[in-house]
């Protein structure tokens, strides 16, 4: 008898999924534990396996295309099996699903009370049919008949770094989408002056649409408040590369240095470490730290687990690894959650100062600028010196300023004489 496969629920915050890549096609037979698709979620791309023996009799949602979760994906039974019924019978089922769903999604009026977002970002259900890029006056080599444009993300990137319209590249992904092979050979010149209005529009991701409500609800419900100050960043620079010297060709980076000064400083503050859960607060023992990585759709927040428990070269390690893996679209569900505090590390991009939106649950996150070199006073005179701001964002229900403040002088103190983290088995 043939039997439905509906799409998964692959995270605890996923609504939608969408099909990146089919490993079997109509026809095919499937043993139970070969992997079946790609889907894409709003922080990874996962396999998904089949749990099913038989012959894949149809596919419900086409490559690139999104579905909420449980909606039908595809169909097993035996070779030339009837499943029109099957199939008639799940379509007059899905507009009552489709908006349950949406009722589910509907924003109601948020009370005094009302809790926290939950740990990780949830999503508002897209079409199945969410239109593809767009755009206005490009070739025919471009578009697909509808008009409308095909390219990656990163393809447009490149595009716009060499000098290159997008609109003159032929594209030799599936329905002529664009692609990063594509920009890099091609031929047809450099710079071309646009000499008419024209623009390009990309359906939303779905880990922008997680970024967009995610942050908004953090924002929009949570009373933000900021601390900033200034690190005298002098020893962490002659601390770290004897450190680096030391244990060669290991090497220790400076947010190394902050995720264990944070981690320890939470020890000490606790109240900070600590989430805001509508009719109480939770305060939390263990330190998770999640560490804000930039990827070619948005933002991923893998975690550090037990961090003040971790030598610096173990942090950095497993940072290095997450980045890749979320890079790569290879993080897994426990990667980024249950983090209990967040870092955002802006100073390698040449950012001085800034102010990040808190990471729900977490009541606090701290932002980290660069390392600038600048005239600074000691002894009482004026000499060469290198400082680096953190600027603390707190959900005021949960963290008073004091609080907060109390927290930032502890990660000062330890940054600035990171010999106090040695003596800890930091390295």
């Amino acid at each position: 008898m043939a039997e439905i496969v509906r799409m998964p629920k692959l995270s605890d915050t996923m609504t939608e999924g969408v099909v990146a890549k089919w490993h079997k096609k109509v026809g095919d037979t499937v043993k139970n534990g070969e992997i079946l698709a790609e889907i894409e979620t709003d922080k990874a791309t996962l396999e998904f396996e089949s749990f099913h023996d038989g012959v894949l009799l149809h596919i419900g949602v086409p490559e690139g295309k999104a579905a909420a979760v449980d909606s039908l994906l595809a169909v097993f039974g035996k070779g030339g099996e009837d499943i029109s019924a099957l199939l008639a019978e799940a379509a007059s089922a899905a507009p009552k699903e489709q908006a349950q769903v949406q009722e589910a999604k509907t924003p109601a009026a948020i009370p005094a009370s009302a809790p926290a977002p939950a740990p990780a970002p949830v999503t508002a259900p897209a079409p199945a049919s969410a239109p593809a890029p767009k755009t206005a006056s490009t070739p025919a080599s471009a578009t697909n008949g509808n008009g409308r444009k095909h390219a990656s993300p990163l393809a447009k990137r490149l595009a716009e770094e060499k000098g290159i319209d997008i609109g003159r590249v032929k594209g030799s992904g599936p329905e002529g989408r664009i692609t990063k092979r594509d920009i890099e050979g091609f031929t047809g010149g450099g710079y071309s002056p646009v000499q008419e209005e024209r623009f390009t529009e990309v359906a939303v991701s779905q880990m922008r649409k997680t970024i967009a409500k995610r942050l908004a609800e953090s924002k929009f419900t949570a009373p933000h408040f900021y601390l900033t100050i200034e690190l005298d960043m002098s020893r962490a620079m002659q601390v770290r590369e004897a450190i680096n010297a030391s244990i060669a060709p290991d090497k220790v980076s400076f947010n190394d240095m902050v995720i264990k000064a944070v981690a320890v400083s939470l020890k000490s503050n606790p109240k900070v470490n600590s989430s805001w859960l509508g009719d109480r607060i939770r305060y939390n023992e263990h330190v998770h730290i999640g560490v804000a990585v930039a990827v070619e759709d948005g933002l991923l927040v893998p975690v550090v687990r037990f961090a003040d428990g971790k030598p610096l070269r173990t942090i950095g390690a497993e940072v290095r690894d997450m980045a890749k893996k979320a890079k790569e679209k290879k993080l897994q569900p426990a990667d980024w959650e249950g983090n209990t505090f967040t870092i955002s590390n802006l100073g390698m991009f040449g950012i001085e100062e800034f102010t990040a939106i808190i990471n729900p649950p977490d009541a606090c996150i701290l932002a980290i600028g660069g390392i600038m070199e600048k005239p600074v006073v000691r002894n009482g005179a004026i000499v060469p010196g290198h400082t680096m701001k953190a600027t603390l964002s707190c959900d005021h229900r949960v963290v008073d300023g004091a609080t907060g403040a109390a927290f930032l002088n502890t990660f000062k103190g330890l940054m600035e004489e990171p010999a106090l983290l040695l003596g800890m088995g930091a390295i």
